[in-house]
């Protein structure tokens, strides 16, 4: 059952059967994807759509159709410019707590300083939207020369972190491919507040929307992924509960939308060469390990930065590095391939190969 279920969040995510006509649609479909990586996570993006293609995410990013922001978690996500204001309206307050607390508990910074540091970054975008990190840090400084001392490059990324929690920045438009920040009013311009009687009703969207896009999941899974706690998780689950319908396995519940089909036989493609970041690993908690239903994978901190799934079982480590012309995919096993399961890693590699514009190298070590 377990393999059953891996497969059935293949096609929940868009990564086996029906994939997504665009980026756009990649993105609403798990409503968030975690961006941490640019370079993986556009991947991410792009593996879930039928005609990969690394230019359709970046105009996304460029038009801010799509945001790249930190959102659910204190962690950068993909979401679309529509679903990011109710969103963060709804998770950013305790998630910007967090970040709060860091600032001004681990770091040490006075309240006065946190909101003076904060204006200088809305008033330096707000005279030139698109700065990088670097170039954010020196404008406030030329803005606030007696806190230039503190503001190092740990404080700058929680300060950033903690605007965009708020709904004060997020991403601009990228230059030469690198991270900038806008303000929230240039990029997204929308910024309400639930009122009490909304927040039910949108904890019930962001459950219905967890749960078609990586269902089947657990309220566990849910609380996780959106940084809820367990009770506002089963009030989103209960409240969209009409459109749901769940089972029992191994003493978990397990929720879905209504009216989804289990996958019966393998997946196509059956193979995907993914980050660890992705979205089906990083999306669970409580019921992650559904991709390693015989327990081959050491349940200890990820020693590798990539994954080869194959048939919706995590069965290699993946390690990716860029030369000129090739792509080198280091895959390390966690017990013996078979013939079917190497053919299904050449594949993927072929295709993300192609996404890369790069010719790909598969490196498998000699199986003992």
């Amino acid at each position: 059952m377990d393999a059953e279920i891996a497969r059935w969040r293949l096609h929940s995510q868009g990564l086996s059967g029906p994939r997504a006509d665009s980026a756009a649609q990649a993105v609403g479909r798990l409503l968030c994807v975690q961006a941490e990586n640019p370079s993986q996570s556009a991947w991410a993006v792009a593996s879930r759509t039928a005609v990969p293609d690394a230019d359709d995410l970046a105009t996304l990013l460029t038009s801010g159709a799509v945001v790249r922001t930190h959102v659910l978690r204190p962690t950068w996500h993909y979401v679309l410019r529509e679903d990011a204001d109710w969103l963060l309206a709804l998770t950013g307050p305790r998630v910007r707590g967090l970040v709060e607390r860091q600032l001004v508990s681990d770091v040490g910074l006075r309240t006065g300083e946190l909101e003076a540091l904060g204006g200088a970054v809305l008033e330096a975008l707000a005279a030139t939207p698109d700065l990088t990190r670097p170039e954010v840090a020196e404008a406030v400084r030329e803005r606030l020369p007696a806190l230039g001392s503190r503001l190092t490059g740990q404080v700058l990324m929680l300060l950033m972190a903690y605007l965009e929690l708020d709904r004060l920045v997020c991403s601009g438009r990228p230059v030469d491919g690198e991270h900038t920040y806008a303000t929230w009013a240039d990029r997204v311009v929308d910024r309400t507040e639930l009122a009490d009687g909304d927040r039910e009703e949108h904890l019930g969207r962001l459950a219905l929307r967890y749960l078609t896009g990586h269902g089947p999941a657990t309220v566990k899974d849910l609380a996780y992924w959106a940084t809820l706690t367990l009770g506002d998780a089963r009030l989103g689950v209960e409240a969209a509960r009409h459109r749901l319908e769940s089972f029992e396995h191994d003493g978990r519940l397990y929720w879905h939308a209504a009216g989804t089909p289990r996958p019966v036989g393998t997946v196509d493609p059956a193979g995907h060469l993914l980050q660890v970041l992705d979205e089906i690993y990083r999306g669970y908690q409580d019921s992650r390990w559904m991709i390693d239903a015989e327990g081959i994978v050491p349940r200890t901190r990820e020693a590798a930065i990539g994954m080869a799934l194959v048939d919706g079982q995590l069965v290699a480590g993946m390690r990716r590095t860029l030369h000129r012309t090739r792509v080198q995919l280091d895959i390390r096993p966690y017990r013996r391939l078979t013939s079917g399961e190497r053919a299904a890693i050449d594949a993927a590699a072929e295709r993300y190969g192609h996404y890369l514009g790069l010719e790909p190298d598969v490196v498998v070590p000699p199986s003992p």
